[in-house]
């Protein structure tokens, strides 16, 4: 079962419901995602307990975010060039996107609501105590839109603090940028890892019968 959740990025439901979504209101789109998880543990489609989550960029604090929220409900998450220590990036206005990203997080140089509100759910900056489900942050070492620290230090940061046992892993890419490495074949490959780790950690290692690679 794939899902894709759409979380006031677009505008299926208006311009103010993605307005409401930005800014000093970024956490609806958090609790939105978490919202939509929840209805599909009690449609009956599929176990509660073999639900996983990917996002990539801003999908990827979204991930950081959720997993800070509601770790327990996800048996592995991956967070593809996750944007996960948002707040210490977006304060340095000499990179190359921090005034971009002002339009959509605010600015936290110039208003300190803004600044409070961000480190209150940046995910780096909200790593507790908890059980965390099996997380992998992949990233690339040549990303100029969301620089390797930021899941390095996430990662770091979450094995420090992780309550429980399953592994926190980081995947990097050396020769790769913010959309991984270049060639079909090989984001293909890429892909195929992702897939591969959420369907490991689901259990969903069976190969059907004539299945495999030829």
């Amino acid at each position: 079962m794939f899902v894709i959740a759409h979380i006031r990025g677009g505008g299926e439901l208006g311009r103010h419901w993605y307005d409401t979504g930005k800014k000093l209101q970024k956490k609806n789109t958090f609790t939105d995602f978490i919202a939509a998880t929840d209805w599909l543990a009690q449609s009956g489609w599929v176990d509660p307990a073999r639900i996983a989550a990917m996002g990539g960029s801003a999908g990827g604090l979204l991930m950081g975010a959720v997993a800070n929220l509601a770790p327990e409900k996800y048996a592995a998450i991956v967070a593809a060039v996750p944007f996960v220590d948002a707040l210490t990036t977006i304060l340095d206005p000499e990179l190359p996107l921090s005034a971009l990203e002002w339009e959509e997080w605010g600015n936290p140089i110039t208003d300190r609501d803004v600044y409070e509100y961000m480190k209150s759910y940046t995910p780096y900056e909200n790593v507790r105590a908890a059980a965390y489900p099996k997380i992998a942050a992949v990233t690339s070492f040549n990303d100029t839109r969301v620089l390797y620290v930021e899941p390095a230090k996430w990662v770091q940061r979450l094995r420090e603090l992780n309550t429980g046992s399953e592994p926190i892993v980081m995947k990097i890419e050396m020769e790769g940028g913010h959309g991984g490495a270049s060639g079909r074949y090989v984001q293909w490959k890429e892909r195929a890892w992702d897939y591969a780790f959420v369907a490991d950690s689901l259990g969903a290692t069976e190969l059907l019968p004539g299945a495999g690679l030829k």
